[in-house]
């Protein structure tokens, strides 16, 4: 954060935000972990690299420069590997302490994974994939739902220093074709049949279906098929294997590839990205600091901690809060396959019960579903072993904030809501639990070493209280290194607007303390007649509406104003809401001038499997441009496009 730390801002944590038997931090520890970050970040991340297990300890913290060609480079003569900060090191003091918990969607489905046992089962794999001719710097594919073998997956994949590149399971054969070639993936880690709720998802089909798509450009030569419901799926002879035949042919020890800590970890492709894939390159070594280093600090992590974090292993979210950061930790982490609300309300509440999850880390979109239920849904549940809730992918409504704080958390959790992105690999501006008072709705403040800051769109420095375009001012050991195989792309997007910063292309506003709220993307921005107006700010206001679950406001053309604002609602009951709410909420929020040209009252809204809103679709469906609306496979729930173009039709 910009400016000398203010102490005050963390000497005092509320009673409310701390967890039962649980003391706050001592006063002034957090704030001097900002301090020295800011004065001494050379001497700060090597510090932090202790982190980790080395081969080789890092000769210095970070060279980039965001000036010039952009170079990304941390902790340069580091040698390391993942898999060994993950797994290895933990076997010489707890082996035998639970690692991972899975639990399938249907009843009786349970896996209990020590240390011991993953490391065993992710040794076996990698023999598997070096067998098949896998080297160092190959690209593997993983296209699989939430099941332990996605973590065995990746972890295997770091110990042989393959990269690995995790596909959604929702992609359509045309979305995966593409990110095989683009990659140029040689194997790829398959299901059968994956399950989601009442429906199964043919993936070994859709497999097949991509790579015959991509055949010219495809290097794939092994398809390794994960018997999920061991359903029967067609194998191509010589090409298509086993995973459980071959897994067990291997030896549950292999040596780790011995990584330079700017060797590439995984690709991850953006959600939502329009034109050809892009692929966001993470190194190893900074990566997997500020996966540590922000899993601790951000969540409070404690030895006991069981650590549910309900993303796909698909989204960086997995990536980092599933995967690496907790196990970089030496934590428990808890990975479960079924829907939040299947087959009955509140099941992921049982599966908090029934694991004893200390820290729980969602989205938005799943407290807002939760808070349409019965209250009677969450309050018969006991919810007592959860100390810390978190909240990541969007920012989360005042309201919604305090329904989890007050009905999940009862009243006595900390709830940390989490500004980052895919490019930044991990939390950049939260209210650490127990450290920083949070303020319902805020993204709160830059964690330590994060240089936040505003610019103006004249690139100028927004000093003390004000609003402007989101940067950086100083790389992080988390930020991703560049696109595959196109850094020019990597500088044009991310390094042009505001040159010698990072651009997250959010929009911001800081409290004359420091506090940010994110205002939303910069093209999330409707100019009606002169006034520009974020869609952020329209939505904060109709939030107010305690009968709105959520919103989503976009700007189409007009032939008067140049852009008129329109505004999807969807309400807590349907046929109950009245349109009108939103105006006055609108009205009385923002100002008169920003009410809405059309109100749509609608059950839901498209978004990623990360809870995301694909405003792009919102905006094409409001202007009734229909063509081009692009691969809807990405979304969670596709069919609610058609849903909501017969809607705007009948009310054109």
């Amino acid at each position: 954060m910009s400016g000398l730390c203010n102490r005050e801002r963390w000497d005092s944590v509320p009673e409310a935000f701390v967890a039962p038997g649980q003391a706050a931090k001592p006063t002034g520890q957090y704030c001097d972990m900002v301090l020295k970050a800011q004065q001494e970040p050379e001497a700060f991340w090597l510090q932090q690299a202790q982190r980790l297990t080395w081969q080789t300890f890092p000769q210095a913290a970070s060279r980039s420069d965001f000036t010039g060609d952009v170079v990304i480079d941390w902790y340069a003569g580091g040698v390391l590997n993942a898999s060994e900060s993950c797994l290895d090191r933990h076997l010489q003091t707890q082996p035998d302490k639970t690692a991972l918990i899975w639990e399938g969607q249907d009843e009786g489905q349970r896996e209990v994974l020590s240390y011991r046992v993953l490391h065993e089962r992710v040794c076996r794999l990698a023999n598997v994939m070096r067998r098949l001719g896998v080297k160092k710097g190959d690209c593997v594919a993983i296209h699989l739902p939430m099941v332990a073998e996605g973590v065995i997956a990746m972890l295997a994949c770091a110990r042989i220093g393959a990269i690995h590149v995790v596909l959604f399971g929702g992609f359509s054969p045309e979305g995966l074709a593409e990110r095989l070639s683009d990659s140029g993936a040689v194997l790829v880690l398959t299901a059968d049949v994956a399950r989601r709720g009442e429906k199964r998802i043919p993936s070994k089909e859709t497999m097949d279906a991509a790579l015959q798509r991509c055949a010219e450009a495809s290097r794939v030569k092994h398809v390794l098929v994960v018997p999920v419901t061991g359903a029967d799926v067609p194998m191509q002879a010589e090409r298509d294997l086993n995973y459980a035949h071959e897994v067990a042919q291997e030896l549950p020890t292999c040596p780790a590839e011995p990584m330079q800590a700017q060797d590439p970890l995984f690709l991850l492709y953006t959600s939502g990205s329009t034109g050809r894939p892009k692929g966001l390159v993470h190194g190893t070594g900074g990566y997997m600091v500020w996966a540590s280093f922000t899993h601790a600090v951000v969540f409070d992590h404690k030895p006991t901690d069981i650590f549910w974090c309900t993303a796909d292993i698909s989204w960086i979210t997995g990536h980092t809060y599933v995967v690496y950061g907790p196990l970089a930790n030496g934590g428990t982490i808890m990975v479960y396959e079924g829907l939040p609300s299947w087959p009955q309300p509140g099941r992921w509440w049982d599966v908090i019960d029934r694991n004893g999850v200390t820290v729980f880390y969602t989205s938005p979109t799943v407290v807002r579903a939760a808070m349409r239920e019965d209250e009677a849904v969450v309050r018969s549940r006991s919810l007592e072993s959860l100390r810390i809730l978190g909240t990541v992918g969007e920012p989360i409504s005042p309201e919604a904030w305090h329904w989890f704080h007050d009905e999940v958390g009862k009243g006595r959790c900390a709830v940390v809501d989490t500004w980052w992105q895919t490019e930044t690999g991990g939390v950049m501006i939260t209210a650490a639990a127990n450290s920083v008072v949070p303020r319902a709705g805020a993204a709160s403040l830059p964690l330590p070493g994060v240089e936040a800051t505003l610019l103006d769109t004249q690139s100028a420095v927004v000093q003390g209280a004000g609003e402007g375009l989101l940067c950086m001012a100083r790389s992080w050991p988390g930020q991703a290194q560049s696109i595959w195989q196109d850094h020019a792309r990597f500088k044009q997007t991310y390094f042009t607007t505001c040159p010698g910063y990072y651009f997250t292309g959010d929009g911001a506003r800081r409290e004359a303390d420091g506090y940010y709220w994110i205002t939303g993307r910069v093209d999330d921005v409707v100019n009606v007649s002169g006034h520009r107006i974020g869609t952020a700010e329209i939505e904060d206001a109709i939030a107010t509406d305690h009968e709105v679950v959520e919103s989503a406001a976009v700007g189409i053309p007009h032939d008067l104003k140049g852009q008129g604002l329109v505004v999807f609602v969807v309400p807590r009951e349907q046929g109950v809401f009245h349109p009108d709410a939103v105006n006055r909420a609108v009205a009385a929020g923002v100002g008169r001038y920003a009410v809405p040209e059309k109100i749509y009252v609608v059950s839901d809204l498209p978004k990623t499997r990360s809870g995301k809103i694909v405003r792009r679709l919102l905006r094409k469906i409001a202007a009734h441009d229909l063509d081009g609306l692009g691969d809807l496979s990405t979304l969670a729930d596709p069919d609610i496009v058609d849903e909501l173009i017969a809607l705007v039709k009948a009310q054109a």
